[in-house]
C-alpha cells in the first residue's frame, strides 16, 4: 500500500480537514474517533483508501484493541497525527470540577501517550514515520482560568520536545502544531454545548480555520526527508497572544 497516515480525532474539525487534506497528497487514512456516523461520512467524502477505527483515546485498552485490529496491509504508518483532544470548562481553579480535569488530562496528555505508544515502535523498527503533535498556544502560556487546560497543553509540548530527543537517530521525525483561536466545536465542547457563549469566542475578528491549520500539517509532512519542522505556533493575524485578540 502506498503512503498511510493515521489521525486521532477525526471526526470534526482539525483532524476532518487534516483527512482531507492529506487525501489529496495521496495518503491512504486511518481515520479514528468516537462517533462511528461521523467516520462513515468522512470516508465517503475521501477518494482515497480509508480505515476506520472506532475508540476513545483515554481507554487504555481500547486504545490497544484497537491498534492491534488493524491489518497487516495498513501497519506500515508513515504519519501519525495526534489530534484528539479537548478543553473543559474556564474557572478558576479553586472552582474548578474535577470531573473536567480529568478528561483533559486523560484525552490531550494520557491518550496521545497511549497512541503514541502503540504506534511509534513500528515506525523506529521500519526507520522511518512522522508523528504530528497537535499543541495549542495554551502550551506555551498560561491564561486566566486556563489552569488545567493549560498544564496539559504544557505537557504535550514536553512530551513533544522529549520524543524528539529519544528518537533522534532512529529516522523518525517529530513535529508539534500549536494554534491559537480555531472556529471549531473546541469552544463548543468547553462550554458544554452553549453555543451563544461559543459563538462569542470568535465574534470581531477572523478566526483560523481547520484548514488553515490542516495546511500547516500538509506542509510539514510534506518537506524533504532531511528536514524537520519540530515546533509552530499559528495564529489567526488579529492574535498576538492568548489573551490579545484585536476585536473590530
Amino acid at each position: 500500500m502506498d503512503k498511510i497516515a493515521l489521525i486521532t480525532g477525526a471526526t470534526s474539525g482539525i483532524g476532518w480537514a487534516t483527512a482531507e487534506l492529506l487525501a489529496q497528497e495521496g495518503y491512504n487514512l486511518i481515520i479514528c474517533g468516537r462517533r462511528t456516523e461521523r467516520l462513515d461520512e468522512l470516508s465517503e467524502k475521501l477518494s482515497v483508501n480509508t480505515l476506520k477505527l472506532v475508540f476513545d483515546v483515554r481507554d487504555r485498552a481500547g486504545v490497544k484493541e484497537a491498534i492491534n485490529s488493524i491489518p497487516d496491509s495498513w501497519k506500515s504508518i508513515d504519519v501519525l497525527v495526534n489530534n484528539a483532544g479537548n478543553a473543559h470548562g474556564l474557572s478558576k481553579l479553586q472552582d474548578g470540577d474535577i470531573d473536567d480535569w480529568d478528561a483533559m488530562i486523560d484525552i490531550n496528555v494520557k491518550g496521545l501517550l497511549y497512541v503514541t505508544r502503540s504506534i511509534v515502535p513500528g515506525m523506529v523498527e521500519r526507520g522511518h514515520g512522522h508523528i504530528i503533535n497537535i499543541g495549542s498556544i495554551a502550551g506555551k502560556e498560561v491564561y486566566p482560568n486556563g489552569n488545567v487546560y493549560c498544564a496539559s497543553k504544557h505537557a504535550v509540548d514536553a512530551v513533544n520536545n522529549g520524543m524528539r530527543m529519544d528518537l533522534n537517530g532512529t529516522g523518525v521525525k517529530v513535529s508539534q502544531v500549536c494554534p491559537g483561536l480555531v472556529e471549531t466545536e473546541f469552544s463548543l465542547v468547553r462550554f458544554k454545548g452553549d453555543s451563544d457563549r461559543s459563538k462569542g469566542v470568535y465574534e470581531g475578528f477572523d478566526a483560523l480555520t481547520a484548514f488553515d491549520v490542516a495546511d500547516l500539517i500538509r506542509f510539514i509532512v510534506t518537506r524533504p526527508t532531511h528536514v524537520n519542522i519540530s515546533d509552530t505556533i499559528i495564529f489567526p493575524t488579529a492574535q498576538a497572544a492568548s489573551t490579545i485578540v484585536d476585536r473590530k
